[in-house]
C-alpha cells in the first residue's frame, strides 16, 4: 500500500509553492553532474556547488545537468530562481509521489516520469521519480538517488555516436524519456517470467503461498498501470503540442514513444486478465481438492452405513433373537458385514466413483 499512497502531512497547512521534500533521504550529499556538448566539442564534469552550473544556461552548446538527491530544498530553490522556474514546478520536483505529468511554461517544458526497475533478489518493483526540464539549450534531470537507465545515452554523447550531438535539447529529452520507457519492457518481461513460473505451480500443486504470489502480481500490475497510464497523455502532448522548443523532425520520435506506451498498456491489460484467470484457477483447484476429500469421506460413510445398521440390529440384545445363542452367529454376522463392504467397494469401483 505504501507504493500507492504517500504521506503528505508535512505539507499540511503550508501555502502553494512551499518547498518540502516528500520522500526518503537516499543520499548524504546531493551530486551534480554536467555534460556540455555540441557537434564538435564535449565536456563532462562533477560540480561541487549548484552555482557552478549557472553559466551553462546562456551557452550556445547543449547542456545536460543531472542532479542526484532532492533532500536539499535550498539547492532546488537556487536552481529554480536562476533558471526562472515557477514555485509550483519546484514543488512538484520535491513531491516524489506525483503522477506523470507535463507542463509547458513557454521557455521551458517540465515533465514528470516514473523510472522503474525490478530487484533480482526478490523480484520487487521499485519506482523512482524523474523530473525533467528542458529549454532552448539545456536539459535538467532530477533524481532521488544514484543509478539510472541513462548510461547508454551518456556513452553515445561521449563517443559522438548517432545524431545526438547534432541535435538540440528536445532530442536529448526524447532520448531520456525513451530510455525510461524502453526499460518498462524489461520490467514487464520479468513479470511475465514470474507469471509463467506461478502458472506451473498453480497447475501442479497450488497452496496458500501461491495465492500470496498471485496477490503480489496483482498489486505489481496495478502499480505499473498507475505509473505508465498517465505517460500516454504526457507523450501525446509532446508529439502534438505547438511548443517552439520541439522541432518538427523530433515529433516523429515522440510518436514512437507514444506507440511504446500504448504497447506497454496493452501488455498490462493482458497481464491483468491472466492474473484474474490465475485467481479463478486457484479457487477452482481448491474447490476440486475439497470435492475430492468430500468424495472420499462420503464413500467411507456410505460403506459404513449398512454395516452400522447390521451392528445396530444385533446390538439390541432382545431375549428372543435366535442368532444370539447360535455358536456361529458372530462369525456369520462378521462375514455378512465383510461381504456387504466388499460388494459396495466393487460397485463404486465399477462406476468409477474413485
Amino acid at each position: 500500500m505504501k507504493r500507492f499512497l504517500q504521506k503528505r502531512s508535512k505539507k499540511a497547512g503550508l501555502p502553494p509553492g512551499s518547498l518540502v521534500y516528500l520522500g526518503e533521504k537516499k543520499l548524504e550529499k546531493v551530486q551534480i553532474a554536467v555534460i556540455d556538448f555540441d557537434e564538435k566539442q564535449f565536456q563532462e564534469a562533477t560540480l561541487e556547488s549548484v552555482e557552478e552550473c549557472f553559466p551553462f544556461k546562456d551557452k550556445s552548446t547543449i547542456t545536460w545537468i543531472n542532479i542526484n538527491g532532492l533532500h536539499e530544498t535550498d539547492l532546488i530553490e537556487k536552481i529554480g530562481r536562476h533558471f526562472g522556474f515557477h514555485p509550483l514546478l519546484q514543488e512538484d520536483i520535491l513531491n516524489t509521489g506525483g503522477r506523470p505529468k507535463i507542463e509547458d511554461f513557454g521557455d521551458h517544458i517540465f515533465v514528470v516520469l516514473k523510472m522503474l526497475c525490478q530487484e533480482d533478489s526478490n523480484g520487487e518493483i521499485l519506482s523512482e521519480q524523474i523530473s525533467l526540464i528542458f529549454g532552448e539549450n539545456y536539459v535538467i534531470t532530477f533524481q532521488e538517488s544514484i543509478g539510472d537507465v541513462f548510461d547508454m545515452i551518456r556513452e553515445r554523447i561521449r563517443k559522438s555516436k548517432g545524431r545526438i550531438r547534432k541535435e538540440r535539447s528536445d532530442y536529448l529529452a526524447y532520448r531520456i524519456i525513451d530510455a525510461i520507457v524502453d526499460n518498462y519492457f524489461n520490467v514487464l518481461e520479468g513479470i511475465a517470467d514470474y507469471m509463467e513460473d506461478t502458472e506451473e505451480v498453480l497447475l501442479e500443486k497450488p497452496d496458500s503461498e501461491t495465492l500470496h504470489i498471485i496477490h503480489e502480481l496483482k498489486n505489481d500490475v496495478l502499480f505499473l498501470r498507475k505509473s505508465i497510464w498517465p505517460l500516454r497523455e504526457v507523450v501525446n502532448v509532446l508529439q502534438r503540442g505547438e511548443s517552439h522548443l520541439i522541432q518538427e523532425n523530433t515529433r516523429i520520435y515522440f510518436r514512437d514513444i507514444y506507440d511504446h506506451t500504448v504497447q506497454a498498456m496493452d501488455i498490462l491489460d493482458t497481464f491483468r486478465d491472466i492474473i484474474s484467470g490465475m485467481l479463478d484457477t486457484y479457487l477452482s483447484s481448491m474447490s476440486n481438492r475439497m470435492n475430492e476429500v468430500m468424495k472420499v469421506l462420503t464413500i467411507y460413510a456410505s460403506i459404513f452405513i449398512p454395516l452400522t445398521f447390521i451392528a445396530g440390529v444385533y446390538g439390541m440384545n432382545f431375549e428372543y433373537m435366535p442368532e444370539l445363542k447360535w455358536p456361529w452367529g458372530y462369525p456369520l454376522i462378521l462375514g455378512i458385514m465383510l461381504a456387504v463392504g466388499i460388494t459396495m467397494v466393487v460397485s463404486f469401483k465399477t462406476r468409477k466413483w474413485f
